[in-house]
């Protein structure tokens, strides 16, 4: 037994020494044979994912091969009109079959917007090849002369000074007086060329009613009588209505007060925020008075402040949005 423990002793002493000499060549010899059973296996794997194959990579159309399918006089016709808002007076070619209420369908503003913008009449028709201005949005297209004002502006094409300041791409010389430049062409949104004899275009706001309740409705009412000054738009999400400074601003529906007070000197200048406790809201901007205080509870009906034309205001008029959740909505949809 003791010889026999010997041999396996000096054979496990053997072993021990040369494993660095073994190691080497055990290594390789495994690596080797990973790489021929891999050449081996390749073809097999190729043949079960034809995706990966060299033929379906050949059968992938070319970019060229793509752009080819739209031919040269399409890509030279094709006119893309982007959704985001414009700045600019844009030129537009006419193109065969083209008319005015198409053309200003297709850019999102009236056909006499258009007509003002080209000078045209209703007797003329386009022509092919002709090349027609297209203003950013329905209204006139002005460009300033000596002594022109804002509110002279505003008064000669029936709109609202407030409307020319507030659309968003209207530059002045002087943010504070709204001064403008001799020569600089100014938006009129919503404006129209005057017409000898035309009566004046107004919107009269109802009355609103002083009765209200103390639980929000969803109904909302008038916040104040006048006329709708300046109406909802991608860049005015509100209505302005118009009347002389001290007119009482009515809570158009009952809730909470959240806001009350001119925070930043600037902007919506004194205006209140009521929440109505149902997913809406309310503004009402540019009060020369606040009678309401945070924290408080209003109902409908009841007197929040008195108009006027703090911060960003160029007449007297109330600011007036209502916000549904985290969206600004067209009031006139939701007053009654």
């Amino acid at each position: 037994m003791r010889s026999l423990e010997g041999a396996k002793s000096l054979a496990a002493e053997k072993l021990y020494e040369g494993r660095g000499k073994l190691a080497r060549p055990f290594i390789h010899s495994g690596m080797g044979g990973l790489v021929i059973l891999g050449i081996l296996l390749a073809p097999i794997i190729a043949n079960s994912f034809p995706a990966f194959s060299g033929n379906s990579f050949a059968q992938t159309p070319a970019p060229s091969a793509v752009l080819s399918s739209t031919t040269e006089a399409e890509m030279e016709t094709a006119t893309f009109v982007s959704d985001k808002p414009r700045a600019e007076i844009i030129d537009y070619t006419v193109q065969t079959g083209d008319t005015l209420s198409g053309i200003a369908q297709k850019f999102g503003v009236s056909v006499d917007t258009i007509r003002w913008a080209n000078d045209l009449n209703t007797s003329i028709s386009l022509k092919p090849g002709q090349t027609i201005k297209i203003s950013p949005v329905t209204g006139v297209v002005h460009k300033v002369k000596k002594g022109d004002t804002v509110y002279s502006v505003a008064k000669y094409y029936g709109s609202d000074p407030q409307a020319i300041v507030d659309y968003p791409f209207n530059t002045f010389t002087n943010d504070e007086t709204f001064e403008l430049a001799v020569g600089q062409i100014l938006i009129v949104p919503d404006g129209e060329m005057p017409q000898p004899g035309a009566p004046t275009r107004q919107y009269l706001a109802r009355q609103t009613p002083d009765a209200g309740t103390v639980v929000a409705s969803g109904t909302f009412v008038w916040p104040t009588s006048g006329r709708i000054s300046q109406a909802f738009s991608w860049y005015h999400r509100a209505i302005d209505i118009a009347n002389k400074s001290g007119t009482p601003i009515l809570a158009a529906d009952s809730g909470k007060v959240i806001v009350a007070g001119w925070l930043d000197n600037v902007g919506y200048g004194n205006r209140v925020i009521i929440d109505h406790g149902n997913g809406f809201s309310t503004l009402y901007g540019h009060l020369s008075k606040i009678s309401v205080n945070i924290g408080q509870t209003v109902k409908r009906g009841d007197v929040i402040g008195l108009m006027g034309s703090t911060g960003r205001s160029t007449g007297s008029h109330l600011h007036f949005e209502i916000r549904e959740k985290d969206r600004t909505v067209d009031p006139l949809t939701y007053l009654k």
